[in-house]
């Protein structure tokens, strides 16, 4: 498949290039994406919640009254949870919420989203390109040449580039990373993806092993 290149003002440059069908081609797999997606959300998790059960509260532990005669349920220890400021029964515990997924089930993942933004339309090339110092007004202008300045949009960059990435960062809708760092959850939570020349070089070399 065949797309044309275009320049940092949207006009295309006159030439293209080839998406690989092995890439951005495939017949999506909804489900890899889905394990995917929930894998990436998992591990967004810090898992330290914790709560102080009865062993952990700091208090006296002799018996607070005596056993017979109030007219009320015997107690023992005032840091039994049904006192105010008692522990805690059955309180979470720091958890550890990574879930394993096959490496190729992640690369499928990868290539169905992928395969779905070309699909859509929501995929365009352009050339590489940089700024000569860092501003937002600069890189909304990039956007605007592209008409996608009111959706979400992933910029995908070949390497890193701290005056695109500054650029970009004041803007909460739109989000500069390097081909490296592409993952599923972040292509399917973009409303438009754009990959520089180098960015798409990278991309397919990573997924058709």
């Amino acid at each position: 498949m065949k797309v044309a290149v275009l320049d940092i003002t949207g006009k295309e440059t006159g030439r293209k290039v080839d998406l690989s069908d092995d890439v951005f081609g495939i017949e999506p797999n909804e489900h890899a994406i889905y394990l995917d997606v929930k894998q990436y959300l998992a591990h967004q998790r810090q898992g330290n919640h914790k709560a102080k059960e009865r062993a952990e509260i700091a208090g006296s532990t002799r018996k607070i009254k005596k056993q017979k005669g109030t007219g009320t349920a015997r107690a023992g220890s005032i840091k039994s949870p049904v006192f105010r400021g008692g522990g805690r029964i059955f309180g979470p515990r720091p958890k550890d919420y990574n879930q394993k997924l096959n490496k190729n089930v992640k690369r499928l993942a990868r290539k169905s989203a992928l395969s779905q933004k070309t699909k859509a339309k929501s995929l365009v090339v352009v050339e590489d390109f940089n700024f000569e110092a860092p501003k937002t007004k600069d890189f909304v202008s990039f956007l605007t040449s592209l008409g996608i300045e009111n959706n979400k949009s992933l910029v995908v960059l070949g390497g890193a580039n701290d005056n695109v990435y500054l650029s970009s960062r004041n803007l909460e809708r739109s989000e500069v990373i390097n081909s490296s760092e592409l993952n599923t959850y972040k292509i399917v939570n973009a409303n438009s993806i754009v990959l520089t020349e180098s960015a798409l070089e990278g991309i397919e070399s990573n997924l058709k092993k």
